[in-house]
């Protein structure tokens, strides 16, 4: 029983909202990859598209986009996510996840790339 913590937010004005999804909406995001664009609607977020950008695990391991599949995988990092250098040129190896959703993650992290017209005329 997979359950995510799907965090959308808004760029338009800034809002962040924490969505908890449970069965079977979670079962719907198992197995896509940041970058993937999915609907709003089976979220209580209608008339909205989101852009996955990446998530974590329950210890806080985050996703990377550039790292196929989504198991744990110790690499050379030199920038984020997963690693922050303190000064030019530090590499330090570093456990990151895959770009894929599974049900190892406990958070979702989305943002809104489009709404439908009727959504904004009521605004």
């Amino acid at each position: 029983m997979a359950e995510f913590k799907l965090v959308v937010s808004n760029p338009s004005d800034g809002i962040t909202k924490t969505v908890v999804v449970t069965d079977p909406q979670a079962q719907s995001l198992i197995g896509l990859k940041i970058g993937d664009t999915i609907k709003g609607d089976p979220f209580g977020l209608g008339g909205v598209e989101l852009k996955i950008l990446g998530g974590s695990d329950k210890s806080g391991i985050p996703m990377r986009g550039d790292l196929a599949g989504g198991s744990k995988r110790k690499i050379l990092l030199s920038s984020p996510p997963g690693f922050k250098p303190k000064e030019g040129g530090a590499r330090r190896r570093k456990l990151v996840r895959g770009n894929m959703i599974t049900e190892d993650l406990v958070q979702i992290n989305a943002v809104i790339v489009k709404t439908e017209e009727a959504g904004k005329k009521s605004e």
